[in-house]
């Protein structure tokens, strides 16, 4: 069995970033219910726009479920690895959650009345009459946030992560019966790293420098 490294914890935000990798290779070792309540905890506080968060976690870690998952993935075998694998879905109608968010905006005095209330609905609401690509960039927006602070907060509790783009979301949707009115944005491997594995400080892939690519009053590519 491989060694974990659970005991790795960072201590600080900057230990999270700076030590974030993604990681092929898993420990044996389970991810548990509770540890999993701690990290979603952690997830739901994401930023999102209006509020709205329109995100949905497919958690799987029966063998047969993360094996199908490997099939919609091209076989890539950290899927079936790591003892957990994560669809990362956003719902591509804005106005799912928009009724509770403003009567929560409304009940804690960030806005004035009912009638801003209301009109907020209907702003959101309006939001369906876009084109369905438009409300797939919009939910790709708000679930990639929530995506990230998923992979900080798991490192933060000892977990390693990878984020995948390279599926089939057409097969992902067939094989789990997702419905067409959300969108897969990711696939993401969680579980404890094997020995070594999140610790590569000297092996570092390249990253640019800041001076290239932050640009001050005006853009220059």
């Amino acid at each position: 069995m491989a060694t974990t490294e659970v005991s790795e914890r960072p201590e600080t935000f900057e230990e999270v970033v700076r030590d974030r990798r993604s990681v092929h290779d898993y420990s044996d070792d389970p991810v548990d219910d509770a540890t999993l309540d701690d990290l979603f905890d952690l997830v739901r506080y994401s930023p999102s726009g209006f509020n709205l968060q329109p995100w949905e976690f497919l958690v799987l870690r029966d063998d047969e479920n993360r094996q199908a998952l490997q099939e919609c993935a091209g076989g890539q075998e950290h899927v079936t690895d790591a003892p957990a694998a994560i669809v990362v879905l956003g719902n591509t109608d804005p106005a799912a959650h928009a009724d509770r968010v403003f009567d929560d905006w409304l009940d804690k005095g960030y806005i004035p009345d009912e009638e801003t209330r209301d009109g907020l609905v209907e702003h959101v609401e309006g939001f369906r009459d876009r084109s369905a690509e438009e409300n797939r960039v919009w939910t790709t927006r708000s679930t990639a946030l929530a995506a990230m602070t998923l992979m900080h907060a798991a490192r933060s509790l000892g977990l390693s992560t990878c984020p995948m783009e390279g599926f089939d979301a057409d097969a992902v949707r067939n094989t789990f019966d997702v419905d067409d009115g959300y969108e897969p944005v990711m696939l993401l491997t969680l579980g404890y790293p094997a020995e070594g594995a999140a610790d590569r400080e000297n092996d570092r892939k390249f990253r640019r420098p800041v001076d290239e690519f932050v640009h001050h009053e005006s853009f220059d590519a």
